[in-house]
């Protein structure tokens, strides 16, 4: 009796610890980039570089989403799952650590590595939660989302407070994330008994490089990414353009990451009701739309307004996006493909937007072309949505495209 007490208890101290540990990893999936953005200022002036190449800092990361998505479930294979969460995060803090030293270039080389061991946990952990959580999916996903949003928006408060403290400098601040992804590493090492290694599964494959449907869903995926990323690259220093101080602006992005919470809850649970989605797509495309025309017109006027907007849409739309993996496609490992497909792609087009950005500024020496490029994204994520959004399922190549039900 005694012996099925400590079996039970052991068992709910492991679940426990998996809890804490993806949760933790959950929190570092944004926090090494959204903590740059209120610091681009800073940084611009203490290296010398160009509001192009400071749109880079952020640009980096998704590429590395992109290069390294597809790669992350082969690692998996060769490692097991947890094995290769586990080297994620010791990637992530080696990006953290080597992007504070005292020269512009390691800035850049510590942003690739930190987007690499992101990319581990961005296409790994919604798997892992699947596999080990298959009765509580949507909880467990939810709360997953919520720690990733909490903490980005919370990089994005603290930062210039933190840059502050004890003559820390922007090295400081960005330094103290390494503090996380360190703690996540620790709690995480207990789950590397179980060597997990995913087998491949033996099915049909859908055709989606030949699907109009599938490329639909990986535009929407790439476009939304494309608008959070910009935004998070450059919004704190646009509002400085327009009167704010560097600490105002940067709890102005993490307003706009905490507004976003609500709706990465309700969304999914909607979407999921609806064999269609398009009526949300109208909806979160016209809040981006009036959010960056607001910021166009009257920037300086009602900012928390057109900052509320945009964070509410990009909440809705990233889970949005996510679920579209599922309701797309009829099995899991179809879903998969599909978001691999649409992670490794969409990041790529998601890369383009902080770059773009930062380089109409610099030719205009204005905010208004590079608000206009967002709602131009914002058009496109409009039209490529209303076919993502339709009720129909990817199929094999040897089945025609059908409708939902």
């Amino acid at each position: 009796m005694n012996q099925k007490h400590a079996d039970v208890h052991t068992s709910k101290v492991g679940a426990l610890l998996l809890i804490i540990g993806v949760i933790l990893i959950a929190a570092n999936l944004r926090t090494s980039i959204t903590g740059v953005g209120p610091l681009i200022d800073v940084i611009k002036a203490s290296t010398g570089m160009s509001n192009a190449l400071a749109g880079m800092l952020t640009t980096i990361p998704l590429i590395a989403f992109a290069l390294f998505s597809p790669l992350a479930p082969w690692f998996a294979r060769k490692l097991g799952i947890e094995t290769t969460l586990a080297a994620g995060l010791l990637v992530i803090t080696i990006g953290i650590l080597i992007r504070c030293l005292h020269s512009s270039a390691w800035l850049f080389v510590g942003m690739l590595l930190a987007g690499i061991g992101i990319t581990m946990g961005n296409v790994l952990l919604p798997g892992l939660i699947k596999r080990d959580f298959s009765e509580n999916v949507g909880i467990m996903t939810g709360i997953y989302s919520v720690a990733m949003n909490v903490f980005a928006a919370l990089a994005s408060g603290i930062s210039v407070p933190l840059s502050k403290v004890g003559g820390w400098g922007w090295q400081g601040s960005l330094m103290s994330w390494g503090i996380l992804s360190l703690l996540a590493f620790i709690v995480w090492l207990p789950q590397l008994k179980k060597k997990h290694f995913p087998k491949q599964q033996q099915r049909p494959k859908v055709s989606l490089w030949r699907s109009g449907l599938a490329w639909s869903v990986t535009l929407f995926m790439g476009l939304q990414s494309l608008l959070f990323y910009s935004n998070v690259a450059w919004l704190s220093e646009l509002l400085q353009g327009y009167g704010l101080s560097a600490t105002s602006a940067g709890w102005m992005l993490s307003l706009m990451q905490f507004v976003s919470l609500p709706a990465s809850f309700i969304v999914p649970i909607l979407a999921g009701r609806f064999s269609s989605q398009r009526g949300l797509i109208v909806l979160i495309s016209a809040m981006f739309f009036v959010g960056f025309l607001g910021l166009i017109l009257i920037g300086s006027l009602a900012t928390w307004l057109w900052v509320v907007l945009i964070g509410i849409a990009g909440g809705a739309a990233i889970s949005l996006a996510l679920t579209l993996f599922g309701l797309r496609t009829k099995h899991a490992d179809d879903a998969a493909n599909l978001s691999g497909m649409a992670q490794s792609l969409g990041y790529l087009l998601a890369a383009i937007g902080p770059f773009l950005f930062g380089l109409l500024h610099d030719l205009t020496h204005g905010w208004t072309s590079p608000l206009v490029l967002l709602l131009v994204m914002t058009v496109l994520l409009l039209i490529f949505g209303l076919k993502a959004g339709s009720p129909q399922f990817i199929q094999a190549k040897s089945q025609q495209k059908e409708e939902v039900h």
